[in-house]
């Protein structure tokens, strides 16, 4: 990538919604090469798509909790079961496995404490694959961003 690719990548995780003529404006390009070069990073998977960003107040959503989950084992069919069954839950919006003490670690969110009462009962602690879950509630969010930070090592 090079000082245009950085350029459009900016530009487009401050505001998704630019016309071609207006990111072309932004970074100093014609727009049929920075279209092309839109869609080569596309293409090569450096943009994987583009979404609205939405506010979860708005939407009722009053508890996010980010839940350690320790596993039964380590097995294939174990983590599998947990993969998929977690991929199916709207309310989890992450999933990471991880080294250290938990395997993984979700991000939940909820429209209150009763709602993710029942979803820890009904969904995660029901599931064989799950040993024990430790849940934190964010109080506050202090910096919730969605870029990335981007680096050229170029000129």
């Amino acid at each position: 990538m090079d000082q245009y690719d950085i350029a459009i990548l900016v530009e487009l995780q401050v505001n998704g919604r630019l016309s071609n003529r207006e990111l072309a404006e932004r970074i100093g390009l014609s727009p049929t090469p920075c279209w092309r070069r839109v869609r080569d990073l596309e293409a090569a998977g450096v943009i994987r798509g583009y979404a609205a960003l939405l506010n979860p107040e708005a939407l009722g959503i009053q508890v996010t909790a980010l839940a350690n989950v320790i596993l039964e084992n380590h097995h294939p069919d174990t983590v599998a079961e947990f993969d998929s069954t977690i991929a199916t839950i709207p309310e989890v919006l992450e999933c990471h496995m991880l080294s250290g003490d938990y395997d993984y670690a979700l991000k939940i969110v909820a429209r209150d404490m009763a709602h993710y009462a029942q979803l820890l009962r009904e969904q995660l602690l029901s599931l064989r694959a799950v040993h024990r879950v430790s849940s934190n509630f964010v109080m506050a969010s202090t910096k919730t961003i969605t870029a990335y930070p981007l680096y050229y090592g170029g000129d």
